[in-house]
């Protein structure tokens, strides 16, 4: 039985000029982005997205500056209404919401974590991440015990009196990721919500965002322009280019199987062996005689070290106490090899 996707877009399309519903017809009759600027002067957002977010899951949504990937998250709350197409959130077609549904929608269903933190500067820390149950009207006493429990599972207890302008922009970060979680929403979307972090507090976030995930079990739409973090964040990646899907899928298996030049000369130069797991390159267990016993979530690297590089050694795979497989480490020497890139630079800049 077909699992009932939590959020689903179907033929969406979003076109920003005065006359979008007119030159939707250019559109879909193959016109490009970037013609239609030139000839009709309007810019094209999103063209023709279908695509399936699974309830419990991290969607991550990749691309360049300008490939419609924020467009994308703002259609799911209707902070941007498509030019043609359906938006269904558990069923229901947001579309179709009255102004009280919709205000209920992004009240109750879908919480936001801004890449430039969007916190109040005079209120306090605490007072920010219980923002949004202050607008349900939740009494003080209990949405500040409900904020203070979610600033101390990311690291701020001790800080709720504190003011945003007193925290570094990691701290601040927490801050918008303790009031998403305050709201208790099923959904939330994070649009670039580490980008402007230093690398070593971004690595921080997105281990903090993991461990949280593997407790709370959202449902994650995760924004990024960087194919590492999509990589280790998503259970699915969908990459846009020009308004487009060009891929989406199970992040290992894009890595392993792109189906078009732009994506593989992006992920021509990814360190293979630290992104990728020991799933994607088992086989089914046929063996009695192993060197040990894996993972089936290590990374290769992890293999390598293990094995001394030695390629004639093949390891039973484990899901827990199960044995699902085996590694011949012959294959895993042969994964780290990237399919020969046929595009030329485009994907540069992804990195």
């Amino acid at each position: 039985m077909t699992k009932e996707p939590k959020v689903s877009l179907r033929g969406l399309y979003k076109i920003f000029g005065p006359r979008a519903a007119d030159v939707l017809t250019h559109v879909r009759n193959g016109t490009s982005k970037d013609d239609l600027l030139a000839k009709h002067a309007h810019v094209l957002g999103l063209q023709d997205i279908n695509v399936d977010m699974q309830a419990g899951e991290i969607t991550v949504v990749m691309g360049l500056s300008g490939s419609g990937k924020s467009t994308l998250i703002r259609h799911l709350n209707r902070l941007i209404d498509p030019t043609a197409g359906e938006i269904w959130v558990d069923g229901e077609d947001v579309m179709k919401l009255s102004e009280n549904g919709l205000r209920d929608l992004r009240q109750g269903k879908m919480s936001m974590v801004f890449q430039k933190f969007a916190l109040l500067p005079h209120r306090t820390v605490l007072q920010n991440a219980a923002m949004a149950l202050a607008v349900r009207g939740v009494d003080e006493a209990t949405r500040n015990a409900e904020a203070t429990k979610w600033l101390a599972r990311v690291g701020l207890q001790g800080y709720e009196d504190r003011y945003p302008a007193q925290l570094s922009g990691g701290m601040q970060q927490r801050v918008g990721i303790a009031r998403a979680l305050t709201a208790n929403t099923d959904i939330m979307l994070m649009d670039e919500a580490f980008s402007a972090l230093d690398p070593l507090i971004r690595t921080d976030m997105q281990n903090l965002l993991l461990e949280l995930q593997d407790e709370l079990q959202k449902t994650i739409i995760f924004i990024t322009h960087d194919l590492d973090e999509a990589l280790k964040l998503a259970d699915h990646l969908v990459i846009l280019k020009d308004g487009a899907v060009i891929q989406q899928g199970e992040p290992q298996g894009i890595l392993m199987h792109p189906t078009d030049p732009y994506i593989e000369d992006f992920v021509s130069d990814i360190n293979r062996a630290r992104v990728l797991r020991v799933k994607s390159v088992m086989e089914p267990l046929s063996g009695s005689e192993f060197a040990g016993d894996v993972d089936i979530r290590d990374n290769l690297e992890s293999l390598i070290a293990r094995s001394g590089g030695d390629t004639t050694l093949h390891y039973r795979v484990l899901q827990g106490d199960t044995p699902v497989g085996e590694l011949h480490m012959r294959d895993l020497v042969k994964a780290l090899v990237p399919r020969l890139s046929s595009a030329g630079s485009e994907g540069e800049n992804l990195r």
